[in-house]
């Protein structure tokens, strides 16, 4: 959600014609008789196919084997560092992704998710605790994929419901801070054990409220993931970030609609977007099912606490690792206004999710999850 102030019908299937025979009943046995040969010669075949499969794919393997066990793999390009930052490509090379080593023949034929799975050793991880925080507007239930995902590979995950958002009950207008707004992060925060530590996400405006955190509870942060977020600078604003010259975003001039409970003639109290350019704005690339769950979902922004300015110093906020995840096809925070964030305040790796729209948990789930195990990985 960026704050300026100034489908494809699925394929259809052929289906076989059903042809009424009008012919006699030996007519109807010679056509028995017919169609059983017909299905005879087809499995022959297909044994014969299977056969063929079989001897080619043991040629490959000794030819495989021959060539020393391993082919050239490209390494993955989802991984970018920031400009003139000490580990940009110009000074050292991108590392190998675990995803790209080389295969061996003893690898198991797998699907992506189930090797990704077979490769995590919850124990080696510093955390296995994602802790979910989403954007303005959003709420918890924006992140089922991902809590599906990770769930499967075993991690435990927090999907945090911040004040007036999601099913929580408070009026959004009535929200006057940043603090407020977070009580229920800051809460969750409070409640961990000593030494209990989490990997937290922010989505969106979402960074903004990590933020908040990471300044509160630099020990208790493992790791902070800026996902299509506002990733601010001390003394900055996320109204300051959204006004700056890299966001030329007319259709988000276009969706909000300023909500004044206390009169005209005051501050808005919240933001709400047009729901008709819901899926321009933040689904260009989401499923259809899951435009309309957000369209039902989805409660204004409190305005306040976009205008706070943050507290951030270098020995709370700055001793947290970063990261951030860029969503190239955003129409909500432009990619430009991404990599200008990145710019001025260099996270320590900087990931892209191809085709993104601004809401990559719902289309681009896999890839983020992939990413999320990766960063959480990270030593």
């Amino acid at each position: 959600m960026g704050i300026c102030l100034s489908t494809e019908s699925p394929p259809r299937k052929n289906h076989s014609k059903r042809v009424t025979n009008q012919s006699t009943t030996s007519a109807n046995s010679n056509s028995s008789n017919r169609w059983s040969r017909v299905r005879s010669l087809s499995s022959k075949r297909e044994k014969f196919d299977d056969a063929m499969i079989h001897e080619h794919a043991i040629a490959a393997a000794l030819l495989f084997q021959q060539n020393g066990g391993v082919l050239p793999f490209d390494r993955s390009t989802s991984l970018r560092h920031p400009p003139g930052s000490a580990n940009s490509k110009r000074h050292n090379p991108l590392p190998r992704s675990s995803s790209t080593r080389p295969r061996s023949v003893a690898d198991p034929l797998l699907p992506p998710q189930q090797l990704l799975n077979q490769d995590l050793n919850l124990d080696e991880l510093e955390t296995s605790h994602i802790v979910l925080v989403h954007g303005g507007g959003f709420g918890a239930w924006c992140w089922y994929k991902t809590i599906a995902l990770l769930e499967e590979c075993k991690f435990k995950v927090t999907a945090i419901d911040l004040t007036g958002s999601g099913i929580d009950l408070f009026d959004t207008n009535s929200i006057k801070s940043l603090s407020q707004y977070v009580t229920p992060l800051i809460d969750f925060f409070e409640k961990l054990t000593d030494g209990e530590k989490v990997i937290l996400v922010g989505h969106d405006f979402g960074g903004s409220c990590i933020s908040y955190a990471m300044e509160l509870f630099p020990s208790k942060i493992s790791k902070a993931i800026f996902m299509a977020a506002s990733m601010l600078k001390s003394g900055q604003s996320t109204l300051d970030m959204f006004s700056q010259k890299e966001n030329t975003n007319d259709l988000m001039r276009k969706a909000q609609k300023f909500i004044y409970t206390n009169g005209n003639n005051l501050p808005p109290t919240a933001i709400d977007l047009d729901k008709m350019l819901l899926k321009d704005l933040l689904f260009n690339h989401s499923p259809p099912k899951d435009v309309a769950l957000a369209s039902v979902s989805m409660r204004p922004i409190p305005f306040p606490p976009v205008l706070e300015k943050l507290s951030l110093s270098d020995s709370n906020y700055g001793k947290v690792r970063r990261f951030y995840i860029e969503t190239p096809d955003d129409n909500a925070i432009p990619i430009a206004l991404q990599q200008s964030m990145i710019n001025q305040s260099p996270p320590e790796k900087v990931f892209r999710i191809k085709a993104s729209d601004h809401s990559p948990f719902f289309s681009k789930p896999q890839a983020l999850h992939k990413l999320l195990v990766e960063i959480a990985k990270l030593t």
